[in-house]
Order: C-alpha cells, then sequence, then structure tokens
C-alpha cells in the first residue's frame, strides 16, 4: 500500500503543479487576448483533446498494466517487444490522427456555428482547429514511454515530462502571443492559432525529458530482461490483442470529459439561440467549457494520480489473488479521494465569487457558472477512480457501456435543460450523464468482488459533516470580510480568498486531526505530526 501511496504523490504532485500552470497561464493569456476571443481557443481543444485520447489509446495505463502484469511473472522480455515495435506504431497513430483532424476542421466547425449572430466565423474556428492538431504527431510516441516507465513503478519520468511539457508550452504561448498582439499588434485570431500551436513544441519538450531518463534508467531494464525467466514466449499479435484490449476502455475513460464538452459545443449554442440568446452563447459556452473548467478540473487531479498509480497496484493484486489487499487499496482510494475533493470543491463553490474575480474578471454569471459546475468535479473524479478499478480486475468493457449510457443521458436531457436553465442546465445534464455512469461502475465492482464497505460509507459521512463544519465557519468568515467592504480590486479579492481558504484548511485540518480521520488515512508521518501537537 504504501508502494501506491508513493507512486500515487509522485504522479499528483506532478500533475498539481501541470493543472496549476495550467490555470495560472489563462490570466494573462485572458489579458492579452480579451474575454471575447476566449470561446475561440476552446473551440480548438476539444475535438484536439478527443482526437488525442484516440490516437494515444489509452497507451500511458494500458501499457503500465501489461509491463506491470509480465514483469510480476518475471517476463521482462514481453514490456521490451512491446515497446520496441509500438513506438513505431504509436507514430504512424499520431500523424494519421493529425491528419483526420487538420482535414476535418471545416466539418467541425460547420457543427458549432448555429446563427449568425455568433462571434465568430466557421473559417476562424476551423483555422485554430487545424494550427492545434499538429501535436497529435508528437504526444501518442510520449504516451507509450511513459506506459512502460510505470509499468517499471518509475512515476518521476511521467511527473516530470508532463510538467517539462506544460512549461515549454506555456512559455512559447504567452511570449508568442504577446508578441503578435502587443508587440506586432496582429490580430487575436492569429495569436490563438499560434497558442495552440505551442502544444507540439510543448510536447517536444516532454519528449527530451523522457529521452534522458530512458538514457539514465536503460541499464536497469537490461539487468530485468537479461533475467527474464520466459524471453520471446508472447508474438506480436497476442501482446498488441492484449494492449488493444486493455486500452480501448482507457480511450474511453480518456476521452470521457472532453465527450461531455463536446454534447456542449454541438448542442448549447442551438439550444441557446431556440430561447433567443445567440449573442451571448459563445461567452457563455467559454465560461462553462474553459474559463471555469480550467478551476473545476484542479479537484479532480488526485482522481487522475490515483488511476496511473491504481491499474498496476490492482492488477498485481487481482493477477496474484491477494483479495484481501485489493479491497484494502479500493476502500483507501475512496476514502482519501472524497476526504481531499469534498471540502475543495465545496470551498470552491462559496468563494466563486471571488476566485472568478481574481482569475478572470468581476463576472457574476461567471462565478455562478463555477458556484454551480465546482461540485461535478467529485464525479469526474469518482469516475476516473472506480473506470481504473473495473480496468484492474479485467472488467474493461463495462468502462465502456457505463461511459456510452453516460453520454446518452446528457444528449437527451441537454437541449431541454439548458432551455430551461441556460448554462446551469447544461451542468446538471453533465451531473445527471456522470451518476449514471458512476453507479453502473460500482454495481458491477461489488458483484464482481463481493465489494461492500461499511467503514467507507461511515467515513464518508464523517467527511462530509467536517466538511459541513469547515464550510459554515468559512461562510461566516466570509460574510464578515464583506461587511468591511466588497472585493472591488483584485488585490482586495486574493487577499479575502487567502483569509478564508487559511480559516478553511486550518478548521478542517484540525478537525480531520482531532477526530484522527486524517492519521488513518494519510499514515504514519501525519500520525507522528498530530502527536507532536497534542492530538
Amino acid at each position: 500500500m504504501s508502494s501506491l501511496m508513493k507512486s500515487t504523490a509522485i504522479l499528483t504532485i506532478g500533475m498539481f503543479l501541470s493543472k496549476v500552470l495550467g490555470l495560472v497561464y489563462v490570466f494573462p493569456f485572458y489579458a492579452i487576448i480579451g474575454q471575447e476571443n476566449v470561446a475561440l481557443y476552446s473551440y480548438a481543444y476539444i475535438p484536439y483533446t478527443i482526437m488525442l485520447s484516440v490516437a494515444i489509446s489509452g497507451a500511458p495505463i494500458a501499457v503500465s498494466k501489461f509491463v506491470s502484469k509480465y514483469n510480476s511473472i518475471g517476463d521482462y522480455e514481453s514490456g521490451r517487444k512491446l515497446v520496441k515495435s509500438g513506438l513505431l506504431i504509436m507514430t504512424i497513430t499520431g500523424f494519421l490522427s493529425f491528419l483526420i483532424l487538420f482535414l476535418l476542421a471545416t466539418p467541425i466547425a460547420h457543427l458549432v456555428i448555429k446563427d449568425e449572430e455568433q462571434i465568430f466565423s466557421v473559417a476562424q474556428i476551423a483555422s485554430v482547429i487545424r494550427w492545434v492538431s499538429f501535436a497529435l504527431i508528437v504526444v501518442p510516441f510520449m504516451s507509450l514511454v511513459r506506459g512502460f516507465f510505470q509499468g517499471y513503478d518509475h512515476m518521476k519520468p511521467t511527473a516530470i515530462s508532463q510538467l517539462i511539457e506544460q512549461i515549454v508550452r506555456i512559455i512559447a504561448l504567452l511570449i508568442g502571443s504577446f508578441l503578435i498582439v502587443k508587440v506586432f499588434g496582429g490580430l487575436a485570431e492569429t495569436a490563438i492559432s499560434f497558442a495552440v500551436f505551442s502544444a507540439f513544441i510543448g510536447a517536444l519538450g516532454g519528449l527530451l525529458v523522457l529521452y534522458y531518463y530512458w538514457k539514465r534508467l536503460k541499464p536497469e531494464f537490461d539487468l530485468k530482461l537479461s533475467q527474464s525467466v520466459s524471453s520471446g514466449k508472447l508474438s506480436y499479435k497476442e501482446i498488441y490483442s492484449e494492449v488493444i484490449r486493455y486500452s480501448i476502455p482507457f480511450v474511453f475513460v480518456g476521452v470521457a470529459n472532453p465527450l461531455f464538452q463536446l454534447v456542449d459545443m454541438l448542442t448549447f449554442n442551438t439550444a441557446m439561440a431556440n430561447i433567443g440568446l445567440s449573442s451571448v452563447t459563445d461567452l457563455y459556452l467559454s465560461m462553462l467549457n474553459f474559463t471555469t473548467h480550467k478551476i473545476v478540473i484542479i479537484p479532480v487531479m488526485l482522481a487522475t494520480g490515483f488511476s496511473m498509480a491504481l491499474v498496476p497496484t490492482i492488477t498485481k493484486y487481482f493477477t496474484s489473488g491477494e483479495h484481501t489487499q485489493l479491497i484494502h487499496a479500493m476502500d483507501k482510494t475512496y476514502q482519501i479521494l472524497l476526504f481531499v475533493t469534498l471540502p475543495a470543491v465545496v470551498g470552491i463553490s462559496i468563494l466563486s465569487k471571488d476566485i472568478y474575480h481574481l482569475l478572470y474578471s468581476n463576472d457574476a454569471m461567471g462565478a455562478s457558472i463555477l458556484a454551480a459546475y465546482a461540485p461535478v468535479a467529485i464525479l469526474f473524479a469518482f469516475f476516473q477512480v472506480t473506470a481504473a478499478l473495473l480496468q484492474g480486475i479485467d472488467y474493461q468493457k463495462w468502462i465502456v457501456f457505463s461511459l456510452l449510457t453516460g453520454i446518452l443521458v446528457k444528449l437527451t436531457v441537454n437541449i431541454p435543460l439548458i432551455e430551461a436553465f441556460q448554462t446551469k442546465g447544461a451542468i446538471i445534464a453533465t451531473a445527471m450523464g456522470y451518476t449514471v455512469s458512476i453507479v453502473i461502475n460500482m454495481v458491477v465492482l461489488k458483484k464482481a468482488l463481493n465489494y461492500r464497505s461499511f467503514v467507507v460509507i461511515r467515513r464518508s459521512i464523517l467527511i462530509t459533516i467536517l466538511t459541513a463544519i469547515m464550510a459554515a465557519i468559512v461562510i461566516i468568515v466570509h460574510k464578515l470580510l464583506l461587511l468591511m467592504g466588497v472585493a472591488e480590486t483584485k488585490w482586495q479579492a486574493l487577499l479575502y480568498l487567502t483569509i478564508c481558504a487559511t480559516v478553511g484548511v486550518v478548521v478542517y485540518g484540525y478537525c480531520s486531526l482531532r477526530v484522527g480521520l486524517a492519521q488513518k488515512l494519510l499514515g504514519e508521518r501525519i500520525t507522528r505530526i498530530s502527536r507532536k501537537l497534542g492530538m
């Protein structure tokens, strides 16, 4: 279990820093291109993300599962055989994905534009989609190497390469867009085209990091290869049929969130036009799919870290018949996930006005969408983790079924709910779709593993109570601050946020330590700290 927690911590820290950078760059970029142009940027990224998920075919986790499985029985040859041949295949896959997205840019743009009152034209949207498609050439190649490292329980190369990839992308994006708009007086559309192309530049940076780690770790891999107990027994056909079987569900897991966003992208403008709101539909959709989503997705990083670290661990326990350890890993995962994400999303909802003001602008609609959207992050997180658990026990087909069912629910209710509640209707439809998918996943896990855990239920209730206490105190503190004056500047918003967030962390941390919950979930180090504090 300590290995799982260490692996999760490495991936989560890397992803946390990557997500923070992915949020921080938005502020200056938002200021450079202006609020009205953010939607154009988001229109390019949703189809890109979907094609990226298809291109990499769930490679990092699927490959890590394959390598971990065969390493556990001493067959190191099969993993090396996979990575050698897979690099060529992923390069071809990436190039084909680039071509498909590049050529489909105009048809996709036609699906988005629903009314002449919308801000952007078909040509503008198609142009930015073409520019972002170049990143698909490099990223699939990287994903295979990351999966190989993870199969050997080396999580640092993935975490650091993701971080460097993000840093290089953001530097290129900000410098390029600033020069285009502020120095050369170019169009915001040109700056956005370069900004989306920076994903390709960032991917090259991540690839260099992986090359460094490959050279560094190759002696270890070669040593284990020389000790392989069943070299060459698996044919390429057997290897790839197994990896593809693992990969398909991960394509769906990776594409889950973008697919829900794609439903909004394709139906939101129609629904808003139906109720006479075409003039604001681009702005509201950019708030839903880009500005608020950037914030909401941050609490989900723990789930992503757990998902990537869980699969090889759960596979190992399941393959070796260690049922008790498997159930214990599931229990711990559910509890830690709720322990971290619930207070985070509640805090974001309570402080949404100040958060949106600080990060973007003092916009009541943006703050309202953020407050409504934040709680859905819990559903994002639990879908990822339950899907990872199903993958670990070889119940992949149920992931596909549960996600497609959830998407069908979203498709069915999206337009009626948007027409009734505007942007919040899209959020409600997303929550309904994810809830259906999660329920299906958890029912399958219960049947497959005879899983039931009263300790998870008890501690979930306790976490909810502690979060409610924290929320009540933060609301009171925030109300007292507002009596001193509304936050009219970003500095005031930052001050109010800092005070309220500090109070929330202290109250939640104290309460969880006082009742012993933090010690039970987070291990010996927290226990030692609590003893020093006299708890």
